[in-house]
């Protein structure tokens, strides 16, 4: 067994069909380099490192959260933050309730927590199924609409050994409900902690979801992070995934459109800078007839990071009048930094719209040379064409807040890989 796997297991504190979960899981191991999941990511030097159940609460100041309004709810270093969190006065319709909260009343409220993962490469996922025990329940009932952004906040903050956390979110929205909602994970100081988060997605009947999820958080972080989306007939899920921290972190985004006409919009950046290794894979699973998924995607790679996308699209039989669009461009901005981009498009249906495209190069010199001779520094110039490359992927947020919000991080972040 891996000191890593060793160590997680010692937080258990389920019961025997959890326990039987993890046992599973220790038994497997982690997955190796010849397992095709995972043939870009290797966790050599993860499996060597240990980390401790989460502890007390500690302090973060409140100024981390100045531009992050109510309704938000915080977790700090996996526990919930009851000074941090404002969410009284919900939209009538929208409820939230913590996961411990509907783990000690029972019923049907956790359900979602019966979801089972059979591949030994889920190995991340499997272990939240057996370790899970707080996260977000977030529920809009029929015909329910937030106007104002709902914020999930997930912070690291500095603790005198490194821990490790598993939450388990769930975003439920019921027929013609309406949603927004924001994801953070920050960093309130450096440290060198490991998340694992799990977030599920239901969408019923002609409800619309706008998601945003913003992943900054200290350089030496390790953040895994899974999110599996259900979509019903007519609903509409429009998404943007921006990685600008960690040192390892591996999202992956699982979308299955299930019900007629029902739509997909996900756009995302990828910043790999310093020594960071990124990841991001995309299964979309297209079931039903006339469904839709457009994937835009932009990553960059400086100094030695390495970002790694995969953008996987399967369209199955019977899903006819299908509309598929991956759009995967990447940027090399020194000459030891890797990118590794599969788009992978797999048909089984008549009559539908596919294309996928990835690319990887380098700044235009003709552009740059034009902006220097404009009187531009070559860092400004670099700065504003990398900062031009990133904007289209965020022009599909419709809040102007949440859209200039992001801008501003991504700014931020090319700022120090620029300069």
């Amino acid at each position: 067994m891996s000191a890593l796997l060793d160590s997680l297991s010692t937080a258990f504190s389920g019961d025997a069909p959890r326990r039987a979960l993890l046992d599973e899981v220790l038994r497997d191991g982690l997955p190796g380099p010849r397992t095709e999941a995972w043939r870009y990511t290797s966790l050599r030097q993860l499996e060597r490192r240990t980390f401790a159940a989460v502890g007390e609460t500690p302090d973060v100041d409140a100024a981390l959260l100045a531009d992050i309004p109510a309704p938000r709810l915080v977790f700090v270093n996996g526990r919930y933050a009851d000074a941090l969190s404002q969410f009284a006065n919900l939209p009538t319709g929208i409820s939230v309730q913590r996961l411990s909260e509907a783990l000690a009343e029972g019923g049907e409220s956790a359900r979602f927590l019966q979801r089972r993962f059979e591949r030994s490469d889920e190995t991340f996922a499997r272990l939240n199924a057996a370790l899970a025990s707080e996260g977000v329940l977030l529920r809009a009932e029929a015909g329910a609409r937030g106007d104002q952004p709902l914020h999930m906040v997930f912070i690291g903050a500095e603790d005198p050994v490194d821990r490790a956390w598993h939450l388990r979110n769930l975003i439920e929205l019921h027929a013609d409900a309406s949603l927004s909602v924001v994801e953070h994970h920050l960093a309130a100081a450096a440290h060198a902690h490991f998340a694992n988060v799990l977030t599920h997605v239901h969408l019923a009947q002609r409800a619309r979801l706008s998601h945003v999820r913003v992943q900054s958080d200290s350089a030496r972080a390790t953040q895994f992070l899974r999110t599996d989306a259900v979509l019903a007939r007519d609903s509409s899920y429009q998404r943007i995934d921006l990685e600008l921290g960690s040192a390892l972190s591996r999202h992956e985004l699982n979308v299955r459109l299930e019900g007629d006409n029902a739509r997909l919009h996900a756009n995302g950046v990828l910043l790999a800078d310093g020594r960071r290794h990124v990841e991001t894979r995309l299964g979309i699973d297209h079931v039903a007839r006339d469904t839709a998924c457009e994937l835009t995607w932009r990553g960059l790679g400086s100094g030695r990071g390495r970002a790694v996308f995969h953008g996987g699209i399967l369209i199955r039989e019977g899903a006819d009048g299908t509309s598929a669009m991956l759009a995967n461009k990447n940027l090399l901005l020194s000459a030891e930094a890797e990118i590794d981009t599969q788009p992978v498009l797999e048909i089984h249906a008549d009559e539908v719209q596919a294309a996928h495209g990835a690319t990887v190069g380098q700044l235009d010199p003709h552009a740059l040379f034009y902006l220097r001779s404009r009187g531009l520094a070559a860092a400004e110039a670099t700065q504003l064409l990398t900062a031009a490359f990133c904007r289209e992927p965020l022009s599909a947020i419709d809040d102007d807040g949440v859209r200039e919000a992001l801008l501003a991080r991504v700014d931020a972040a090319l700022e120090t890989i620029t300069a």
